[in-house]
């Protein structure tokens, strides 16, 4: 059974999950100092001084706060940016609007989607690189189109998913357990892909900071290891331990954090969802006890209906027939 929602400490904080993180880690929620609730109120009070009425709840500044290291005024500016952007690029409207009719087609070349849970009761996201064809997602569709799927995803992270696996946890839980199978990733693929990858992390760093729980890099080629190392000397100590980097054998380690029944057969698990699994976009948020309507159906303002991309009315999105199954 979840447990109620906390008390509210802003006018902005409405909530209807739990809202106290399960580990007490400095500077998340349930388990700040007073100077840290200070810095929330101060980049509060700043942001509502230049404008700002939106996603000015305590979670949400406190993410970008801790990806600041607590620095107000860095934090400030990490905001203000990422709200730049999201006017920029339409982002409030994806979620309701945005129809990605070719995602049949695209996943042929590049699987990318949510499953279920980890045994911290966090979505599982997986991704698969070693069938990137940039050519030939291109016939399919646009980098535009890409960016506005994985865009619309993270919205959909934030609400219903992330809140629906809060309340069936009976937790708070903010982030994501993501597994990257990168088996099939050679030296001639390898540019194309990283200049994908590089832009679209950019866009997690940069607009959705402190979503990543654990990162599961699986099916690693030869000397991956050996490139990881010079590059984790660059990251924070924090992300690093969140990294994990696997070989073939992957699959007991992966277990150890994903239960059998929720992990696609093809990596080591027992699901088989009908359809298949990378279709089905199964999890807490699916199921009735725990699911709510997202926020972002009902937008603020009665600014009417937004017309979708597409004039096709929207659908879940069929899988293809017979669908092949991933090597």
């Amino acid at each position: 059974m979840a447990a109620p929602a906390e008390k509210q400490s802003s006018k902005y904080d409405d909530y209807d999950f739990p809202t106290t993180a399960p580990e007490a880690q400095p500077g998340h929620p349930g388990h700040t100092t007073p100077e840290q609730d200070a810095k929330v109120e101060q980049l509060r009070s700043e942001l509502e001084q230049e404008g700002y009425t939106e996603r000015l709840d305590t979670l949400t500044l406190l993410r970008f706060l801790r990806a600041r290291k607590f620095d107000v005024a860095a934090a400030k500016a990490m905001f203000i940016a990422s709200e730049k952007w999201r006017k920029e690029f339409g982002t409030d409207d994806l979620a309701r609007t945005f129809e990605y009719t070719e995602k049949p087609e695209v996943f042929k070349y590049y699987p990318q989607y949510y499953h279920k849970t980890d045994k911290d009761g966090r979505p599982v996201y997986i991704e698969k690189l070693g069938n990137i064809n940039i050519a030939e997602l291109q016939k399919i569709t646009t980098d535009e189109r890409m960016l506005k799927n994985l865009v619309t995803e993270y919205e959909k992270l934030a609400d219903p998913r992330l809140p629906a696996c809060s309340r069936k946890a009976g937790k708070l839980l903010e982030t994501c357990c993501s597994i990257i199978d990168l088996k099939g990733v050679g030296i001639t693929s390898a540019p194309s892909v990283y200049g994908y990858l590089k832009m679209t992390s950019a866009v997690s760093q940069n607009y959705y900071p402190e979503r990543l729980g654990k990162l599961y890099l699986i099916n690693a080629p030869w000397g991956f290891s050996t490139v990881f190392s010079v590059v984790k000397s660059f990251l924070d100590p924090v992300t690093v331990n969140k990294i994990h980097v696997l070989g073939s054998g992957y699959q007991s380690e992966l277990l150890k954090q994903v239960p059998k029944e929720n992990l696609p057969q093809q990596y080591g698990g027992t699901c088989q969802c009908e359809g298949g699994c990378e279709y089905s976009d199964m999890g807490p948020w699916r199921e009735p006890e725990w699911a709510r309507e997202p926020k972002w159906a009902n937008p603020k303002g009665n600014k009417g209906d937004v017309p979708a991309e597409n004039p096709v009315a929207e659908k879940p999105t069929e899988a293809p027939e017979a669908p092949q199954p991933a090597a």
